[in-house]
This record gives C-alpha cells, structure tokens and sequence, in this order.
C-alpha cells in the first residue's frame, strides 16, 4: 500500500502542475496588463473613473482605449492631410 502512495503521490502532483501551468498561460492572457491599469489611472477621463466604479476595471480600460485609438486616428488624418 505504501509503495502505491508513493508512486501515485508525485504523479497526481506533476499533472496538477501541468494542468495549472496551462490554465495560468490561458489566463496570461486575458489578464489585464500592469502598465495599462497604471496609464488609465493617470490620465483616466471622469467617464472613464464612473465606469472603473460601475462596471469594472475591464469597462473602464475599453473605454479609455477607445479614446486612445480615436485620437491615434485623429492624429494619422491630421498627418495624411498636412503631407497633401
């Protein structure tokens, strides 16, 4: 019975390290990043800080990157048109 423990043991916990590995690399990336929750803190808009307090940190970031995108996009026309 012992011997059984002891081979059954390290085995239950080398597949369990293998299962997790692969559920922390799925989640590695749907995770939010560190510097995008630092960047919408220091230049969050009072929407985008009703919507950190409301819905969460995942409506706050959408709309704060789709600020960010628009004036990206802004920015590009501006340039599209001033080479012209």
């Amino acid at each position: 019975m012992t011997a059984w423990f002891v081979i059954v043991v390290p085995l239950v916990i080398m597949f369990f390290t293998l299962f997790m590995e692969r559920v922390e690399a799925r989640l590695r990336h749907v995770a939010v990043q560190e510097n995008e929750v630092e960047e919408l803190l220091e230049n969050a808009r009072p929407d985008e800080v009703r919507a950190l307090f409301r819905q969460g940190i995942g409506r706050a970031l959408e709309l704060f990157q789709l600020r960010r995108v628009g004036r990206a996009g802004r920015l590009r026309t501006r340039r599209s048109r001033d080479r012209s």
